[in-house]
């Protein structure tokens, strides 16, 4: 694979990454609810989606969308799911911020996983990798070796684009104090998910 392949398939992806969805959302969301740590096992989550859709293109089965077609439905409705379920809890939210972050660490492991089927559930994800991937790259071309650098280049770039919006969002909650600032705060972030839910819910 040529040095030109690298920075095509790193440009789309960086352009991707940078555009606003569901993923920044859940992010955010998550970052301004909970703090920093678990906003970055959610992101880290998200990372992995990515590259597990990658690696399933580059292993030459991208007919999978087809073949399993009713799976990947049903993983699209589990993380619409997800993200109705996070809109409720900001809607129904108390007025109070905690600011100790000791509580999330045993919710990690659950931010995780929500974060994995976020980004499974995307259809700009399955878009990208499905569909784009293979115009930027000759999927034929693409060794061993190279598969794993651009598994290397994905988690990467998605990181960089992605873990600032968990720091912006964890220092962010620090300035939603008073009663009625977290009250506006928590039913706009319910609206914005559940937008990002509808929107997951309505494309194909």
């Amino acid at each position: 694979m040529t040095l030109s392949g690298f920075i095509a398939y790193s440009t789309a992806l960086a352009v991707a990454a940078v555009i606003p969805g569901p993923q920044i959302v859940a992010i955010v969301a998550h970052a301004l609810k909970s703090g920093y740590r678990r906003a970055a096992w959610a992101t880290a989550g998200m990372v992995l989606g990515d590259v597990l859709y990658l690696a399933t293109v580059l292993a030459g089965l991208a007919y999978i969308a087809e073949t399993f077609s009713l799976l990947l439905i049903a993983i699209k409705w589990a993380g619409v799911a997800y993200l109705c379920w996070l809109a409720y809890r900001f809607w129904t939210s108390r007025e109070r911020l905690n600011i100790d972050e000791g509580e999330d660490t045993g919710h990690g492991k659950n931010a995780f996983i929500s974060g994995v089927l976020v980004t499974i559930g995307n259809p700009k994800s399955i878009l990208f990798y499905v569909s784009i991937v293979p115009t930027v790259l000759d999927l034929h071309e693409v060794t061993l070796l190279d598969g794993a650098v651009l598994v290397l280049l994905t988690a990467l770039i998605l990181s960089a684009a992605q873990f600032p919006f968990a720091i912006a969002g964890a220092r962010a909650r620090l300035s939603f104090q008073s009663p009625r600032m977290m009250r506006l705060f928590n039913r706009g972030a319910a609206i914005g998910i559940g937008g990002a839910a509808v929107s997951i819910a309505s494309r194909n």
